[in-house]
């Protein structure tokens, strides 16, 4: 049986192991520049973020990290999915599903307008699979980013 569980703060180390593997899976190991110390202080210490465990046989086999952002229009607070990602001997089990239903229930139980997500245009497993629960691609909107170095030496 699959359940989901809530990070605590001594799941710093394993949050950051997911991170990792996440990167790998994305090709972007080298844009991993964080650590344990550091989603410490942000996720559990300062509450900036929420983690979730997906949990198989008493063992985390993935986890999803997420939000709150806001919609002017809607005039409500949303959920902003930055991150799951389940082991692949995990896969196609259910599980990408259990970690939606945990969500969006959240998102009903507080009042919350939308949850929202960005997925690598290349991952078409994740995206047949966002498709299949009803997700639909803002094609319309482009995603900008100011970086650290950006924020930085803006003038």
């Amino acid at each position: 049986m699959a359940i989901i569980r809530e990070a605590k703060k001594e799941d710093a180390a394993l949050v950051f192991d997911f991170i990792t593997k996440l990167a790998e899976y994305e090709k972007m190991t080298d844009e991993v520049v964080g650590s344990v110390e550091l989603i410490e202080k942000w996720v559990f210490d300062q509450k900036k973020a929420e983690v979730v465990f997906i949990m198989k046989d008493n063992k985390e086999v993935g986890f999803a990290l997420y939000f709150y952002n806001f919609s002017t229009f809607l005039s409500k607070p949303g959920i902003y999915l930055e991150d799951v990602y389940i082991l692949p001997d995990f896969r196609k089990q259910g599980l990408g599903k259990m970690v939606f239903d945990y969500l969006i229930n959240k998102a009903k139980n507080e009042g919350l307008s939308r949850i929202e997500w960005v997925c690598l245009d290349w991952n078409t497993p994740s995206i047949d699979f966002y498709k299949k629960i009803g997700a639909k691609a803002l094609d319309e909107w482009t995603t900008y980013r100011l970086d650290n170095k950006a924020i930085i030496e803006f003038k």
